[in-house]
């Protein structure tokens, strides 16, 4: 990335930018080879998977989540 585009992309504002991070996020997402996980990370997802299972009304949906950050950056 050169110079030029980074301080472009600072220009942006916060909620541009975390569209941005979404949108990039959801594109290294699609290629399934830039996601493996090591063995220490699949066991601590199997970890919090468990205890997501075990009592799954300690969480929120992402939406809420989502919409929380958003809130924050404006």
């Amino acid at each position: 990335m050169t110079n030029a585009l980074r301080e472009e992309l600072f220009k942006l504002s916060a909620a541009e930018r975390l569209e941005l991070v979404e949108e990039l996020w959801d594109s290294i997402a699609d290629e399934d080879e830039a996601l493996e996980l090591t063995d220490e990370q699949r066991e601590d997802l199997e970890r919090r998977l468990a205890e997501a299972d075990a009592d799954p009304t300690g969480g929120a949906p992402w939406e809420e989540v989502r919409e929380r950050i958003r809130q924050r950056s404006r």
